[in-house]
Parts: structure tokens; C-alpha cells; sequence
């Protein structure tokens, strides 16, 4: 796919690696949407970044996509002001310790509802809107291929995202493309100390932390590879392989 002058939304492009990816579209001159939810400072200092990147034009648009509601509208309003959609990124999500003996419900519908349940409906709606072309990456996440028995609940619904990219690869084949990025250590937790990161550089085989630009180049790369659909691009310093 030629990228210059296409319609992109992406989730969660306030901040963190969804900023990244942005950020990384607007350098292929892209017309990027910059969705967020509550961080309104934050997803203005990303379309200010974008534009200054190279972005044809970009915009802040805000959702709670735990609300199927709002998924719907948002993908129309992109739609509606970019006069297209081309390319959606589900990059929105959250990573929350929840210890085995002590997840609530409420804890499980909480993530599942934003890591899980959001990119399919933010797909669902936005595939009504793409036409020959289009292509869908979503942001899965190492604990879909690993076992972290504090992030259980995480890592199941990461492990959802990648069954959902197989299924809708196949279901919007030929005309919409759709992948999944799986990053590793590119970016920790904000509560995570100097001492979790020195355990897993250790555990790496590059021996040092990845950063949310190598999960954005990633991205790109599936964008533009007219002939790939289905994948998952791990990217993780080879974590995967111990």
C-alpha cells in the first residue's frame, strides 16, 4: 500500500507506543486520527507532533472504547472528516497485575472489554468504511505466547487478539488486509522498577530493552506489504525463543 495521503486511525495515540505508531505514519505522509480516551493533553501534544513529522493532516479524537456505542461513531467521524479510512491500528489496551487468587470480575470485563472486545468492534466498524485496499493491524502483546501467572487475564485476551487477526485475515480477504504486531519489552509499565528491567535485558537474547519506534516500524512494514495478511510480527529481541 502506498501510505502518503491515506486515512489512518489509531487507538490509544495519546501516548506510549500508539503515539509511536502515529508519529511513525506521519513520516509517510499520512492523514492521521489520534484516538484517546481521557488523556486530552497528551493526544494534542501527538497531533502537534505528527504534523510537525509530516503528516498531510492529523487530528485528536476521543472515545471509551469499552462502549460499543462510541466505537461506532468514532470510525464514522474519522470516516466523515478524513472523507475515507484506509488503515486502522488497534493499539489501545491496558496491562494490569491482577494475581490469580484475587481478579475480580470486574477486573476481567474491564480487560477484556478494552483489549479484547474494542479492536473487533473498532474493525468491524471501520471495514464498513474501507474499500479495496484497506488493512487492519492490531497490537497484540508477548503475553499472548508466554505464561505471566500475574497477568493472566492480560495475556488471555492478547492471546484473543491473535486468533482474532487469523479470522478476520480470512473473513475480509481479498479486500482488507489484517495483521498484528507482538511486541516484547519495547516499553514497560510505568510502575515497573530499574531492577524488572535488568531481569529481562538478562533475559533477552540482544541483551537490551526494545522501544515503541521498533513495534511502530513494524507496523509500517505490514502496511505497506501488499502481500501479507494473517501474520503476527513478533518483536521482542527474541525473547520468544528461550
Amino acid at each position: 500500500m502506498e501510505l502518503a495521503g491515506r486515512v489512518a486511525l489509531v487507538t490509544g495515540a495519546g501516548r506510549r507506543v500508539g503515539r509511536a505508531i502515529a508519529l511513525a505514519l506521519a513520516a509517510k505522509k499520512m492523514r492521521v486520527a489520534v484516538h484517546y480516551n481521557s488523556s486530552s493533553r497528551e493526544a494534542d501534544e501527538s497531533v502537534r507532533l505528527a504534523l510537525a513529522a509530516g503528516a498531510t493532516d492529523a487530528w485528536a479524537m476521543s472515545a471509551d472504547l469499552r462502549d460499543p456505542v462510541a466505537i461506532t461513531k468514532l470510525v464514522e467521524d474519522v470516516a466523515a472528516r478524513g472523507g475515507s479510512l484506509d488503515v486502522l491500528v488497534n493499539s489501545a489496551a491496558e496491562m494490569k497485575r491482577t494475581p490469580f487468587d484475587s481478579v475480580t470480575p470486574e477486573e476481567w470485563d474491564d480487560i477484556m472489554s478494552l483489549n479484547m472486545r474494542s479492536p473487533f468492534f473498532c474493525s468491524q466498524a471501520a471495514a464498513r468504511h474501507m474499500a479495496k485496499g484497506g488493512a487492519i493491524v492490531n497490537i497484540a502483546d508477548l503475553a499472548a505466547l508466554e505464561t505471566w501467572p500475574e497477568y493472566i487475564p492480560h495475556g488471555i485476551s492478547k492471546a484473543g487478539v491473535m486468533q482474532m487477526t487469523r479470522a478476520l485475515a480470512r473473513k475480509l480477504a481479498p479486500a482488507i488486509r489484517v495483521n498484528a504486531v507482538v511486541p516484547g519489552a519495547v516499553l514497560l509499565p510505568e510502575h515497573w522498577t530499574k531492577e524488572d528491567a535488568e531481569k529481562l535485558i538478562r533475559t533477552t537474547p540482544l541483551a537490551r530493552l526494545g522501544a515503541p519506534e521498533d513495534v511502530a516500524h513494524a507496523v509500517v512494514y505490514l502496511l505497506e506489504s501488499d502481500y501479507v495478511t494473517g501474520d503476527a510480527l513478533v518483536v521482542d529481541g527474541g525473547r520468544h525463543l528461550r
